[in-house]
């Protein structure tokens, strides 16, 4: 693999800015192992030419020309190359970022093949920055990385938001993907604590301060998004939701619905379904 990179220390960008750590052009040549990896930071991966595979956690996905892939941070992952020619790729690495997707996973491979001209010259003009690294080129490389990302959200298919704030420990960023898998088990914090090996104290504190929220209010907001769905797009009753989504009794599931929705669930079945017999 041959690679140039650049890295830029805290002290380039203010307090609470997007940081832009790393940025390497590589062609994938077979002189490296393509070894599972994660990071404390999200990564854009850019297929410029060539196809292969992404391993993504325990999946995966092929990947080809103008193939996007955004990686959030503490997600294993890592590239191979299939075939001729090998992959080309661009990856940048982002700090103070993440991306939350409507599904609930913590990655997504994008085909931005009728958009690739727009991404490449935001890639590319990236990349001549830190190549001739001319006066100013650490200012202008961190608004070409906003813009970019500004970018991403405009020829996208799938709708995201983003996320500004410290990068959360390996830990809260396992609990966060444990609650959005497992929201319709019996779950307690003590539970929490135990498969993170944290003090529950210490975890409630972490996660909230990442995620604005704290893990059990998570669940809970959570599980309430998962009954809107099924109270939409199904015919389950209300006692079946509750049993599926994991509320202990669906008196407990009606306190929990009011006070987030401010509104029953039968009343909130009835109003989404008057709408969609009205369109």
């Amino acid at each position: 693999m041959s690679t140039h990179s650049l890295r830029f220390s805290p002290e380039d960008t203010a307090p609470q800015e997007v940081t832009l750590l790393n940025a390497s052009s590589s062609l994938y040549e077979g002189d490296w192992p393509s070894i599972p990896h994660s990071h404390a930071f999200t990564e854009l991966f850019y297929v410029r030419d060539g196809q292969g595979e992404f391993l993504l956690e325990d999946e995966i996905y092929p990947i080809s020309k103008d193939d996007l892939i955004i990686v959030n941070p503490h997600i294993n992952h890592t590239e191979i190359s299939r075939g001729n020619p090998p992959l080309s790729y661009f990856t940048v690495g982002v700090d103070g970022l993440s991306f939350s997707f409507n599904d609930q996973k913590e990655y997504r491979i994008f085909n931005c093949r009728k958009k690739k001209t727009d991404l490449l010259f935001y890639f590319n003009a990236l990349f001549q920055e830190l190549d001739n690294q001319s006066e100013g080129y650490e200012k202008i490389c961190r608004h070409m990385l906003n813009i970019l990302i500004l970018q991403l959200q405009r020829i996208t298919d799938s709708p995201f938001e983003l996320i500004t704030a410290q990068h959360p420990s390996k830990e809260c960023a396992h609990i966060k993907r444990y609650l959005d898998s497992n929201y319709g088990e019996n779950i307690s914090l003590d539970h929490l604590s135990a498969i993170s090996h944290l003090n529950k104290y210490y975890l409630s504190h972490e996660f909230t301060k990442y995620y604005g929220i704290s893990p059990m209010n998570y669940l809970n907001r959570k599980r309430i998004e998962v009954c809107k769905e099924l109270l939409e797009n199904t015919d389950y009753g209300i006692s079946d939701i509750a049993h599926l989504t994991g509320f202990s009794s669906q008196s407990y599931l009606s306190q929990s619905f009011r006070k987030s929705c401010g509104m029953t669930a039968g009343t909130y079945r009835k109003l989404k379904k008057r709408r969609k017999d009205a369109i």
